[in-house]
């Protein structure tokens, strides 16, 4: 069965089988129109501090490479300002945007490191111009002209010519452990329906339906 919130009495007892059927139906829109052409993007917000001391939201794009009932995995830059910014936190907000199906959704979590061995594994994978670009780039931080970051890439790439490239000690992925789900499905007169997702003590999840 291929669960749409809009349709049904009550939503699927865990948010993990929703997700599932409508990242299914995300990549058949990718396939049959094209008009979703990287369903696994999702908007990473974080929580920086402002030079008065008042937190400041920020938001950017990353891809998610996988999903289980543990949480939501993506790579990055640990010392980029997402990076130093969850380091200082320790939690997340994903959202994933599936406009031509009128679909998002939220997920809110505790963010934990992953290990070595599966930052290395996954790393070994990347392309190498992707590998080299880890390692050339300080990410987030100023940098002169493009031409400096050009020059950068040909040092590195000379620096590992002839051998695999490994992983930087600043680069490696991240779980988001979600606390919070909340699925909405768009609706005609914007009475959209919305269902959020939070955990019981003993595992299961409770969901509850939200106002448009």
């Amino acid at each position: 069965m291929t669960y749409i919130v809009g349709q049904l009495e009550d939503p699927p007892g865990d948010p993990f089988t929703l997700l599932e059927a409508w990242m299914r139906d995300a990549f058949a829109r990718r396939d049959s129109h094209g008009d979703l052409p990287e369903p696994t993007a999702m908007v990473l917000s974080t929580v920086a501090v402002g030079a008065d001391g008042e937190p400041v939201p920020r938001s950017r794009t990353v891809l998610l490479k996988s999903w289980d009932a543990d949480g939501f995995v993506f790579y990055t830059n640990r010392e980029s300002a997402k990076g130093r910014e969850l380091a200082r936190h320790g939690s997340a907000a994903l959202l994933l945007p599936w406009s031509p199906l009128q679909r998002q959704v939220r997920i809110e979590g505790r963010v934990e490191l992953l290990d070595d061995a599966t930052s290395d594994q996954y790393f070994a994978s990347r392309p190498r111009g992707s590998q080299l670009g880890a390692w050339a780039s300080r990410q987030s931080w100023p940098i002169a002209s493009r031409e400096d970051l050009e020059a950068a890439v040909s040092r590195e790439s000379a620096r590992f010519e002839g051998a695999d490239v490994p992983r930087p000690p600043h680069w490696g992925g991240y779980r988001v452990a979600p606390r919070r789900f909340e699925f909405w499905q768009g609706r005609p007169d914007r009475l959209h329906d919305r269902f959020a997702y939070e955990p019981n003590a003993d595992g299961t999840w409770r969901t509850h339906r939200l106002q448009p």
